[in-house]
């Protein structure tokens, strides 16, 4: 059987950790390859890291067509609906794919001929999202707007392997965005010296951003208003000085009237 892997659909698949890796080959090992991987035509579209296991050990398994693309993004779309249907991807994944998928909606309305009013042979409204806010992303992705923006920052100025570290959990989506600012040779050195060095990367760069932002300046008071207050915040205060040394005094008189009492 001939089966094809086209690279472009393989990057849509998270790679598995070590772990993750460890527990698919025993399964498949005690249990055999009990789903069937999809192919269109002879391209693999899901389960290639079942197919590289049972390749590896000689292991069985079965295949199924799926003829219902006309084109290979629809291959794309569907792998990228699937993937984030997941619960097992990651934030971060989730959104490489939504944003990848609005990337893909988008050249395609782009490309797409004019369609005028009452076309008979105008495509259907599918009910998707029209993918033009970034809103629309989050909530596919299932994540907030705010993380989605961080995504796009890591995905347009971080280091592969920043990147990488992000989507092994070693830093944080927030933390990386931050240090997707810095200059490469420094992602590169602080990926290098672990967590530890990132974050303090991070902290680095949120600081400078602190110091940079221009201070807010009291508004003026008005003229008369805050003399008045200050007078009545002055008289508030002697009031409760009176009050104290009304209480301390009376608290004197009793100490001196027991010692009386005692001496007699």
């Amino acid at each position: 059987m001939n089966i094809t892997i086209n690279d472009e659909l393989r990057s849509f698949v998270d790679p598995l950790t070590d772990i993750e890796y460890a527990a698919l080959e025993r399964s498949l090992l005690a249990e055999g390859c009990r789903d069937a991987l999809v192919l269109w035509g002879d391209v693999l579209i899901d389960g290639h890291n079942r197919y590289e296991i049972c390749r590896k050990h000689g292991i069985e398994f079965r295949t199924v067509q799926n003829q219902s693309f006309k084109s290979l993004e629809d291959v794309m779309l569907w792998m990228i609906d699937n993937h984030l249907a997941r619960r097992s991807v990651s934030d971060f994944q989730r959104g490489v794919l939504a944003l990848r998928k609005k990337e893909i909606v988008a050249a395609r309305k782009t490309d797409a001929p004019a369609v005028e009013e009452g076309d008979k042979n105008a495509p259907a409204d599918d009910g998707s999202p029209p993918w033009n806010t970034r809103e629309e992303v989050a909530r596919a992705a299932r994540v907030s707007s705010n993380t989605i923006s961080q995504i796009e920052r890591i995905q347009k100025t971080a280091t592969p392997q920043l990147r990488e570290a992000v989507r092994q959990g070693t830093i944080s989506i927030n933390a990386a965005a931050n240090v997707a600012q810095l200059p490469e040779s420094v992602q590169i050195a602080a990926v290098a010296g672990g967590r530890k060095e990132l974050q303090q990367a991070a902290r680095q760069v949120r600081e400078q951003k602190m110091a940079s932002r221009p201070r807010k300046e009291a508004p003026p008071p008005e003229e008369g208003v805050d003399e008045v207050t200050a007078l009545r915040a002055q008289v508030a205060a002697l009031k409760d000085r009176v009050a104290s040394l009304l209480t301390e005094n009376e608290v004197l008189k009793q100490r001196l009237a027991a010692s009386g009492a005692q001496d007699a």
